[in-house]
């Protein structure tokens, strides 16, 4: 009997579901794009760095933490190749006169001997100093009025003085008193070593301070004085396009000429600010004081500047000069990446006229339409709602922050927040951000203490039939990992995955709270920790391998843990045991000692305990300096508990004593006493005419009258009390 040939039945799938797709903010439309490079997965990113003549400031980690955060992301769970790029500014107006004031004032030191000479110098500064005060704005007002009062205090000291004490007491004011010097001696500064000095220290400094916050370095760093032959050639082929123009030894990039083209638009990022021209002023430097005669335009700005006497200088087609702020980011990009960015970032404060100035440089270069695909700009920093200022006393440098937080704390406030968006740097920024590390590193903390006795030799064990209650938490964990993924897609919305992740944090609470120990299913567990822990990294947070924040921030930490565990179990079971017998033969010493080994001793090393009745003693290796802090934030919060109940019985014994003194005044003249309220009474006391002029209501006058029976029954009970004594 022949077969039937069976076919191959049809396959079907289910239409694709729309997934998330990454999205960015972009400056240049001003809304959320989905992001495409121009090269498949690999991403050219240019970053602005610091301009390096002072200490690093929380500013600056706004910048650098955001960014550091943008570009792990894209790297590690989006799986980008970035190429990252960031340069270093260490040519500027700001930094030459800074070099040229410190220059300034040490030479003057070395040569302070005459305390006469030095009072006379330092008074012709404070004449200087309040030189058009009353004309400046508040800010620099009240930084002017303290260089006074210190120049002042100098000045008065000086004349008993012994040389040293000379020395020491000029150092006090080395800032105002070399700015004054500046103003005299700035053409006497001789070459270009001088300029070099103070640019490296703080760039030291900044690459410091960017370690201690664990910001990766940048794949390719560039200085601007490493650039000056490239700047000079950029800069030529901007003039043979002819968008730029020299004049009196300096060149100017021509806005008009670049605007008028088809393919050219100036002030992409900040349209509205086409002819600003305090930005642009600002733009040009504070040596830049002649350029106005020299320019076709206000709008135009200065590719190249003509070095004057105390200024360093480099040859160039057009005569010694320097090159301008804006040029510098254009041509290092250019160099290094290519005629193309996919991603330019920078604080939201450079966008007009630096970056706005760097995109026009770029595209008249070239003479392309598109030299950034997508700009980033990172939110403004305010300290406790107010703008940064040394001023306020408000300047926090990242050394500072760090004194008072982890460099962990400060990343997790920064996730809590958008990264494009304002954020206020505040004791309450700071607790969200505790509360957050506190949040996470309890459940790491539980999640290990059930799960570090899992043997792993048995491990089918571990695989029970799941129950009800885990079933329930495996889906909130598939939903939590879907809300995380969304999140990032939805231009990196850290502080969603945040949420995402406590919200699957206290749904695992929930279930060990509920959970008998033996039947809990640390596989589970385990891959949830694993998960959170993964995306922690994700966003340059220091952790273990697999589950959990180290004991401290050191490298070495988790091998301590993962070395010293096995004994603190064996200590923790002999303390329970003897405990026992302690409560067995009531002796109250044991006991005491017990609780010693807890809360001293083991602190003291980084491990805490926690006695559970019924439930084996948990061991949680959290870190001395972690335990430090919730000591010390215990002792506070007891403190400000006390005080708080202090100043209750304080206010109420005040209005007890207060109540009390009422008592002692006749009804009639109760009213009397709130002139605020009213000016004309009647025979008994009553108001008739309030404040304003407008006679008391019926109503009112009612209401008066009741306050005033139940005072009288008040009074009459306060006579009765004195004449009983």
């Amino acid at each position: 009997m022949a077969t039937t040939k069976r076919s191959q039945p049809a396959w079907s799938c289910d239409k694709i579901s729309d997934t998330p797709h990454l999205k960015l903010f972009n400056s240049l439309t001003k809304k959320k794009e989905i992001f495409i490079p121009k090269h498949g997965n690999k991403v050219h990113w240019y970053s602005c760095g610091p301009t390096v003549y002072d200490a690093s400031h929380m500013g600056h980690a706004r910048s650098y933490i955001t960014f550091d955060i943008l570009r792990r992301v894209l790297m590690d769970y989006f799986h980008y190749d970035v190429e990252y790029v960031m340069n270093i500014t260490d040519i500027d107006d700001k930094i030459i006169k800074r070099a040229r004031q410190l220059h300034l004032f040490e030479e003057y030191v070395k040569t302070a001997t005459d305390k006469q000479i030095v009072q006379k110098d330092i008074n012709l500064a404070l004449v200087d100093l309040k030189k058009d005060i009353e004309q400046m704005d508040p800010d620099k007002k009240v930084m002017t009025l303290k260089a006074v009062e210190k120049l002042t205090a100098v000045s008065q000291l000086i004349e008993g003085a012994s040389l040293d004490d000379l020395k020491l007491a000029l150092s006090e004011i080395k800032d105002p008193f070399g700015a004054y010097l500046d103003t005299l001696h700035n053409a006497d500064v001789p070459d270009n070593s001088i300029f070099e000095s103070l640019p490296r220290f703080w760039e030291s400094n900044f690459h410091s301070n960017m370690n201690s916050l664990n910001i990766l370095p940048p794949d390719k760093l560039s200085r601007v004085s490493e650039y000056i032959p490239e700047i000079i050639a950029y800069i030529e082929t901007i003039i043979k396009n002819g968008y730029a123009y020299e004049s009196n030894g300096s060149v100017y990039f021509d806005v008009a000429a670049f605007d008028s083209q088809p393919i050219h638009h100036y002030a992409k990022l900040v349209p509205e600010a086409y002819g600003d021209s305090k930005s642009l002023q600002d733009g040009e430097g504070d040596l830049t004081t002649s350029a106005v005669n020299e320019k076709r335009s206000p709008n135009d700005f200065a590719l190249w500047k003509k070095s004057k006497k105390g200024e360093p200088w480099w040859d160039s087609s057009w005569g010694k000069g320097r090159p301008g702020w804006h040029i510098e980011c254009s041509v290092m990009a250019s160099c290094i990446l290519g005629q193309t960015l996919d991603i330019h970032t920078g604080g939201i404060d450079l966008k007009f006229p630096h970056h706005d100035n760097e995109i026009a440089q770029a595209e008249a270069y070239y003479n392309n339409e598109e030299w950034v695909r997508y700009f980033l700009h990172s939110g403004h920093l305010t300290i406790s709602g107010c703008k940064m200022s040394k001023s306020l006393k408000n300047f926090i440098t990242i050394e500072d922050a760090l004194k008072n937080n982890t460099s962990r704390q400060l990343r997790l406030a920064f996730l809590l927040h958008s990264w494009k968006d304002t954020l206020d740097y505040s004791e309450s920024t700071m607790e969200s951000a505790m509360a957050c590390e506190k949040l996470l590193n309890e459940f790491f903390l539980n999640v290990k203490h059930v799960t570090r006795n899992n043997d792993v030799e048995k491990l089918a064990i571990g695989y029970s039939k799941w129950l009800a209650s885990e079933i329930e938490l495996s889906k909130k964990f598939n939903l939590c990992k879907s809300n995380v993924h969304a999140a990032l897609c939805d231009n990196i919305d850290t502080k969603a995955v945040l949420e995402a992740i406590r919200e699957c944090i206290s749904a695992c609470n929930v279930y060990l709270r509920d959970c008998n120990s033996s039947a809990i299913n640390h596989t589970l567990l385990l891959d949830i920790a694993k998960y959170i822990t993964k995306i922690l990294k994700v966003f340059g947070i220091k952790t273990a391998a697999e589950v959990g924040f180290p004991v401290s921030e050191g490298s070495s930490s988790n091998d301590v843990e993962t070395i010293v565990t096995p004994y603190l179990n064996i200590l923790s079971d002999f303390r329970d045991n003897v405990r026992a017998i302690a409560r067995s033969i009531g002796s109250k010493d044991i006991l005491i000692l017990c609780d010693k080994l807890r809360d001293e001793t083991l602190p003291d090393s980084g491990v805490r305990l926690e006695d559970v009745d019924g439930k084996p003693t948990a061991i949680k290796f959290v870190g001395r300096e972690a335990i430090l802090r919730e000591k010390k934030a215990k002792v506070k919060a007891e403190a400000d508990k006390l005080a708080e109940k202090e100043k209750k019985k304080k206010e109420q014994d005040q209005a007890r004593a207060k109540k009390e003194e009422l008592k002692k005044i006749h009804p009639k003249d109760l009213f009397k006493l709130e002139t605020d309220k009213y000016s004309e009474f009647d025979e008994n006391g009553l108001p008739t005419i309030d404040s304003q002029g407008n006679k008391i209501s019926k109503g009112l006058t009612k209401k008066l009258q009741k306050i005033q029976s139940t005072h009288a029954t008040l009074h009459k009970e306060y006579l009765e009390s004195i004449e009983k004594i």
